[in-house]
């Protein structure tokens, strides 16, 4: 018996061989597998052996094991798939849209806490509850007695003047104004809430709304020219720059003349309030004859 080589007597063509023949067992037993598992019908004749001059050796076994045909698609699978990635789909565009609304909410809380932090003060504008401008009487006779001038207020409006002829004189207060000094024309005279008829006989009259002295708005004083003291007997002698003082129980305020104007009877819209500390005073005008009104608007010193 032929002593067996070891692999490193073997020359490179009897390794050669050696391989081809481990190569083609290994097939075989692969082959007669898959015959049993039905997997390979049919099975082409064994190569012959190879020499160096012959091809290289393919294995089509082996290919057909490593490259598997692709099974086919099920329909319903498909259709499965398109249905849950539109779910997803619609999934997300949801969640995006509560995202922005969630913002917009946040944005609006901010606001609103921003607001009730720093709230605006609003700024009441009084009403005007008047129809003509205070002080208005008939021209004295000879005896020097006179009575309300009621042709100068509008027919239809008359029945207004006599509701608001019952307005109720505020109860006094420590600011407020009580007396009256202009030293240019020589006025001292006190100062009592209301510009009614009977108030107007008791001095100057301050029309009820109107603020006190010294605060921001317009304090509104009128005083009749020829008759019960001719208090503002020489209201048209006021020049830009003249001071007129308002005193309370506190203290006094000092108010410089801004300007003097003639206006109808019916021009209450000078009586408005300011947004800044006012006097304005209003008187008949022409003297003894009393068909105007002269006013005369003047602003806190300090």
């Amino acid at each position: 018996m032929p002593r067996r080589k070891s692999p490193e007597e073997l020359s490179v063509e009897e390794l050669r061989r050696l391989l081809v023949e481990k190569r083609r067992g290994a097939r075989k037993e692969r082959l007669e597998h898959f015959r049993r598992t039905g997997r390979v019908i049919s099975v082409a004749p064994d190569l012959p052996d190879l020499t160096h001059d012959s091809a290289p050796i393919v294995d089509t076994a082996e290919a057909a094991e490593s490259s598997p045909q692709p099974a086919p698609v099920n329909p319903r699978r498909k259709f499965l798939d398109r249905l849950l990635l539109g779910v997803e789909v619609l999934a997300i565009i949801g969640l995006i849209g509560v995202l922005l609304n969630g913002l917009g909410l946040l944005r609006t809380l901010n606001t609103e806490v921003v607001a009730a932090l720093n709230p605006e003060t609003p700024t009441a504008t009084p009403l005007v509850m008047a129809v003509v401008l205070p002080s208005g009487h008939a021209p004295p006779d000879a005896q020097g007695n006179t009575r309300p001038n009621e042709a100068e207020i509008p027919e239809h409006l008359r029945p207004m003047v006599q509701s608001l002829a019952n307005i109720p004189v505020p109860t006094p207060a420590p600011d407020q104004a009580i007396r009256l000094q202009i030293p240019a024309i020589n006025v001292d005279a006190p100062i009592v809430q209301g510009d009614g008829w009977e108030q107007l006989k008791k001095g100057v009259g301050q029309y009820v709304g109107s603020p006190a002295p010294g605060r921001d708005g317009n304090v509104v004083l009128s005083a009749h020219n020829d008759v019960y003291g001719e208090i503002f007997r020489y209201l048209d002698r006021l020049a830009p720059g003249d001071q007129i003082i308002i005193s309370t129980q506190q203290r006094q305020h000092v108010y410089i003349v801004d300007r003097t104007v003639l206006v109808e009877p019916t021009a209450v819209e000078v009586m408005a309030s300011s947004g800044s500390p006012t006097v304005t005073l209003i008187s008949c005008y022409p003297y003894l004859v009393d068909t105007q009104r002269i006013v005369v608007f003047a602003r806190l010193q300090n």
